[in-house]
């Protein structure tokens, strides 16, 4: 058994069911990826659209990509026909374009809105504020080709579990209550992505139902 499916492996046994597994890939081999794919993961995400694309054209069409990057906005076309989600979605204009895109495309395409939760200022993302007050029952109504599905936030960097909980909690308060505001006659609005290989654990507690993790499947990186 290789190293990639003992992670898999260890990582399934501890995770409960209702979270899901984006496996991020991003510098990862097609051959890395392939691996964690025949041990059963099949969610894969990428923070830069060129390289999704790429690893999209070499690897099986039952991997769904996520898009968990910056995009921008001479991107979008390209991300739109390449991922499943996007989850990365931190203004209304990209969110209206990608609704446009889609919709030329014949596609149905699954969004998160990003938000800020985190102290460094250089973090993409809605503030908790514009979320609050947006009415996002009227956007979503307006979009014929975009599922808003749920919010995605990156916490801080910092040894400060305590801060890193905080901001996850106010993650899932913001959802929970967007929810209750905006989407309660709505299935689709039902994903927080939230924790990466160094504090998902502490999301899960949180409430996560979406975790991005890279090092904990692939291994640390080579420099």
């Amino acid at each position: 058994m290789n190293s990639i499916t003992r992670n898999i492996i260890a990582l399934a046994r501890d995770l409960p069911g209702n979270v899901s597994i984006v496996a991020v890939s991003k510098t990862r081999s097609p051959d890395e990826v392939l691996e964690a794919y025949n041990a059963g993961l099949h969610t894969f995400g990428e923070n830069r659209v060129q390289e999704l694309v790429s690893k999209k054209t070499l690897l099986p069409e039952g991997i769904n990509w996520h898009l968990i990057g910056h995009l921008q906005s001479n991107k979008v076309k390209q991300a739109v026909a390449a991922a499943s989600m996007i989850e990365s979605v931190d203004s209304l204009r990209l969110l209206r374009m990608i609704d446009s895109e889609a919709t030329r495309q014949q596609k149905i395409i699954d969004c998160l809105l990003q938000v800020h939760i985190a102290l460094e200022e250089t973090k993409s993302g809605f503030s908790i504020k514009e979320i609050e007050e947006t009415d996002w029952t009227t956007i979503a109504g307006s979009l014929s080709s975009v599922r808003i599905c749920g919010l995605m936030g990156i916490a801080s960097f910092t040894d400060n579990t305590d801060r890193v909980r905080s901001e996850f909690r106010s993650l899932a308060r913001l959802f929970y209550d967007t929810r209750l505001r905006c989407f309660n006659t709505g299935s689709w609005f039902r994903e927080i992505s939230m924790g990466m290989s160094g504090d998902w654990r502490i999301a899960v507690e949180e409430g996560s139902t979406i975790i991005r993790v890279g090092t904990l499947i692939f291994g640390e990186r080579l420099k």
